[in-house]
C-alpha cells in the first residue's frame, strides 16, 4: 500500500545550563517544514530561537503571621471597604465629568463608574438634589451618569431622588422605563422606598413598568420583612391596587381589559402583600360575565400568595 505522505517536519532543539540545581540559560531552536506540495524535501520553512537567561534570584520573602480572627468567609462578589467620611457635592460633580470625557468602553470609565456609585451613597436627599440641579446635563450619546447611578445607589435617598425625576418627567419615556425595571433589583428595599414611589402608580400616565416595577419591590421587602401587610407604606400600595379591581374586575371595553390585565398582573408580583386582596380576586375569578382573560389573571394573581390564606375556600369547585 502507499505509505501516507507527512505533511508537517518538526524539529525541536534546547541546550539547558544548570548550576547548584538551578537552571540558569536555556537555547532552544525549533524548525518546521511543511512539505506539501514540495518536491524532494523542500517547501515552506520556519525557525524560531528561544533564549532565556536567569538574571537573578529573589531573597525569600518573609511574610508576617496573621492573626486568625481577623479572618473571615465571604463571597466572591465584589467588595468595598466603607468608610466614614464627607462627600462633597462638587467633587461628585467633577467625577461625573471625568466619566463623559472618558471612553465608554475603558476599564477608567467602568472604574470611575463604580467610585461614583459608591460616592452617591455618602450623599443625602438634600444633597442628591442640589447634585441633579447641577449635574443634570448628558454626555455624548445622550448619557447621563447620575441617572444610571441612581438604582445602583439604592439607597433611601437615591430611590427617593429617582422618583422625584420620574414625576417630574425630566428624562425620556425610555430612561424611565429603565428606572422602573431597575427596582427588580435594589437588594434591601425599605419602606421608605415604597412610599414615596407609591404615588406614582395614581398617575394617569402609569406605565406598565411603573406596576411591575413598584410590586417587585414590595415582594422583595415582604421576602425579607415579617407581617410585611402591617405596614402602612405597604398598605397605602395596595390600598391603591385594590381599587382598580372595583370589587370584582368587571371592564367595559377593551382598554379597561388591558389596565385591568396589567394590574392583576402587579398584584401577582407583590406575592405576600397581596393577602388582603384574596376574597377580590376570587370574586373576579368567578363573575361569569368577566372575560376569560381577566378570570385567568384573577387566578394568576394567587402565584405569590401562601398557601395558608386558603384559596381553594373562595374559589368556586369546578368552575
Amino acid at each position: 500500500s502507499q505509505s501516507e505522505q507527512q505533511v508537517l517536519s518538526s524539529r525541536l532543539e534546547c541546550i539547558q545550563s544548570v548550576k547548584d540545581g538551578i537552571l540558569e540559560e536555556a537555547k532552544c531552536v525549533e524548525s518546521n517544514l511543511v512539505t506539501l506540495f514540495s518536491q524532494k524535501g523542500s517547501g515552506a520553512q520556519t525557525q524560531t530561537k528561544s533564549s532565556l537567561k536567569l538574571f537573578q534570584v529573589e531573597t525569600e520573602t518573609v511574610y508576617e503571621k496573621v492573626d486568625s480572627e481577623d479572618l473571615y468567609v465571604t463571597s466572591i462578589l465584589y467588595e468595598r471597604e466603607e468608610t466614614e467620611r464627607e462627600v462633597a457635592g462638587g467633587e461628585v460633580t467633577e467625577l461625573m465629568w471625568k466619566l463623559c470625557l472618558a471612553h465608554s468602553a475603558s476599564f477608567e470609565a467602568a472604574d470611575l463608574f463604580i467610585t461614583l456609585v459608591f460616592e452617591l451613597r455618602h450623599l443625602s436627599l438634600e444633597a442628591l438634589k442640589a447634585l441633579w440641579q447641577r449635574s443634570s446635563f448628558k454626555c455624548r450619546d445622550n448619557w447621563q451618569p447620575l441617572i444610571d447611578g441612581l438604582p445602583s445607589c439604592a439607597t433611601e435617598a437615591c430611590i427617593v431622588l429617582m422618583k422625584e425625576i420620574i414625576a417630574s418627567g425630566e428624562v425620556e419615556e425610555d430612561k424611565m422605563e429603565y428606572l422602573f425595571w431597575s427596582l427588580s433589583f435594589i437588594p434591601k428595599p425599605t419602606s421608605g422606598m415604597i412610599e414615596s414611589l407609591a404615588p406614582l402608580l395614581e398617575s394617569s400616565g402609569a406605565s406598565q413598568s411603573c406596576f411591575l416595577g413598584v410590586t417587585a419591590l414590595l415582594h422583595r421587602f415582604c421576602s425579607d420583612y415579617n407581617s410585611c401587610d402591617a405596614v402602612p407604606a405597604v398598605q397605602s400600595v395596595m390600598r391603591t391596587l385594590g381599587k382598580f379591581l372595583r370589587g370584582n374586575c368587571a371592564v367595559q371595553d377593551s382598554e379597561q381589559q388591558r389596565k385591568m390585565q396589567l394590574v392583576l398582573k402587579a398584584i401577582g408580583n407583590a406575592g405576600l402583600a397581596a393577602s388582603s386582596l384574596a376574597p377580590v380576586l376570587s370574586s373576579c375569578a368567578s363573575l361569569k360575565s368577566n372575560p376569560i382573560g381577566i378570570r385567568l389573571a384573577a387566578i394568576q394573581a394567587f402565584r405569590r400568595i401562601p398557601c395558608y390564606i386558603r384559596v381553594s375556600g373562595l374559589l368556586p369547585a369546578g368552575d
